[in-house]
């Protein structure tokens, strides 16, 4: 199993060679070689996460217009089911899918869709992670551990033996006696804890409903906000530098990705959407309102995530049926 999943790896791995060694060769070629050979590869593996990041930004904005569309409709949601609420007949389990099921075909969303590219983002930063921490075996020529493109078991050596701040980029808190390496990922693993608090804080405390944080789910993502920075701190004494180095500016990234879009593309209802309406009126401008196509009780058909302009266009009546003239008495 693990042999398959590393087949279904090796493409990306190889790419992500390709582009690490690219980065490489460009730093030596603006002076940092020799004794700063350590930070043109350290720099390397900045360069080659960024990369990964941008190509999956198309997936990113996917994932963000698939969340705000199902918190759109989680009133309508909340209707459904406040409406079988108590009901454990199996009629009634059956109305309340069938409901649900009828609820994301007319707004065109999907619980799924929210997810898929987390899951698609998955391979690259597991192709990554694994070739950065087998870079000592590969150097060490441990058998299964051969070239991967430029990568060669010497260009491994040079990567995994070079040095920022007297630290090899392969060492880790737990195997060395090295002052200066358990000083640098001590730092490393502390800003790299503090950048995942402050992503789930500004995403928990701005970017969430009022009426989403007061559910138990979101009470025991809560509890994960606090314990996710000590898992990571454990966790990460046992990476080597060079994965530190990935995992802090992933993190970094990710930070600055959320914080753009929670400025700038506010989940309904929250208090981020809030501050931007102020912001926006403030520069005498309106904001513009998201609507899902299906949640309109007139049946007015709006474009996926197509603003409000104007007034809303009141709804069209029957045609009542005439009614007769009275006829003139003769």
């Amino acid at each position: 199993m693990i042999d398959f999943f590393n087949t279904l790896l090796y493409p990306i791995k190889l790419g992500e060679a390709w582009v690490m060694y690219g980065w490489h060769w460009f730093f030596d070629k603006i002076g940092l070689n020799g004794d700063l050979a350590g930070w043109a590869w350290a720099l390397s593996i900045v360069g080659l996460t960024v990369v990964v990041r941008i190509l999956l930004i198309p997936l990113f904005v996917r994932q963000i217009h698939s969340s705000r569309r199902m918190q759109l409709i989680q009133p309508e949601m909340q209707k459904i089911q406040k409406k079988y609420k108590g009901k454990r007949d199996p009629e009634s389990q059956k109305a309340q899918q069938a409901e649900i099921m009828d609820l994301y075909r007319r707004t065109g969303t999907n619980p799924f869709s929210s997810c898929l590219p987390i899951l698609i983002q998955s391979p690259f930063f597991f192709a990554l992670f694994q070739l950065l921490n087998n870079l000592k075996a590969q150097a060490e020529g441990v058998q299964g551990y051969d070239a991967i493109g430029p990568i060669t078991q010497e260009v491994a050596a040079q990567i995994e033996s070079s040095t920022i701040f007297g630290a090899k980029l392969s060492d880790a808190f737990l195997t060395s006696d090295d002052i200066s390496v358990k000083i640098l990922t001590a730092v490393l693993i502390v800003l790299m804890s503090a950048t995942t608090f402050v992503t789930q804080y500004q995403l928990m405390r701005k970017n969430m409903p009022q009426a989403a944080l007061d559910n138990p789910f979101a009470k025991q993502q809560k509890v994960l906000l606090y314990l996710m920075p000590i898992f990571f701190a454990i966790s990460g004494i046992n990476f080597p530098i060079g994965v530190l180095i990935y995992w802090l500016t992933t993190n970094l990234w990710t930070m600055g990705q959320q914080f753009y879009v929670i400025r700038n593309m506010p989940a309904p209802g929250s208090e981020a959407e809030e501050r931007r309406r102020k912001r926006l009126e403030r520069k005498g401008k309106k904001m513009e309102e998201l609507v899902v196509p299906g949640l309109e009780t007139d049946g007015d058909t709006v474009p996926d995530d197509a603003p409000k302009t104007g007034q809303r266009q009141q709804p069209k009546g029957k045609k009542r049926a005439k009614t007769s003239t009275p006829k003139s008495r003769r």
